[in-house]
């Protein structure tokens, strides 16, 4: 026998196995992490969908969701990292809800160098840059255009650097939400 819970997603109610209330929770803590923390729309539009995928699986509002249709909903979804990078506050912050700390052993993911898509003036490489190092891309846009004046760094360099970095991956966002 396992215990149900009855929660709010999207604004309609549903009731989960206790599995499946965890499993969806840290599904959606991870999501909020990874999104700005005043953008509470596409949360909210997130949940909406997942309460319409919940309807389509559910044939009867007297069902309980289990962790199998959970899992399902969470690979129709996506993952968490198809949302974007976590915030550095939520990554490396205080847990949020009383989870336990991360392990200290674990390694981060190594940082990979891209040209920038949103700061970009010509091609991305000094936005990109700026991101890599923590520093502000108009700084290193300044130091390069005078690198290149003044003669310390040629204009090919820039260009060769544009050819080989290769651009940051756009977010993806699979809602799928269907206009009525």
């Amino acid at each position: 026998m396992k215990e149900t819970v009855t929660v709010n997603i999207g604004s309609e109610a549903f009731t989960l196995d206790d599995d499946a209330c965890r499993t969806l929770r840290c599904y959606l803590d991870d999501i909020r992490s990874r999104l700005p923390e005043d953008d509470t729309e596409t949360m909210g539009d997130i949940e909406r969908r997942i309460a319409e995928i919940f309807r389509e699986r559910v044939s009867s509002p007297m069902r309980v969701i289990t962790l199998d249709v959970v899992r399902a909903t969470m690979n129709q979804m996506g993952t968490p990292a198809a949302f974007g990078e976590p915030r550095r506050d939520a990554a490396a912050g205080a847990p949020e809800n009383g989870d336990p700390a991360p392990k200290e052993d674990e390694t981060p993911s190594p940082r990979k160098l891209y040209r920038s898509r949103t700061e970009r003036s010509i091609a991305g490489v000094c936005g990109g840059l700026g991101e890599y190092f923590d520093a502000d891309p108009t700084m290193i846009r300044l130091v390069t255009l005078l690198l290149i004046l003044f003669g310390g760094l040629s204009i090919w360099a820039y260009i060769i650097l544009w050819i080989v970095i290769p651009e940051q991956p756009a977010r993806k966002f699979t809602l799928n939400d269907k206009k009525r």
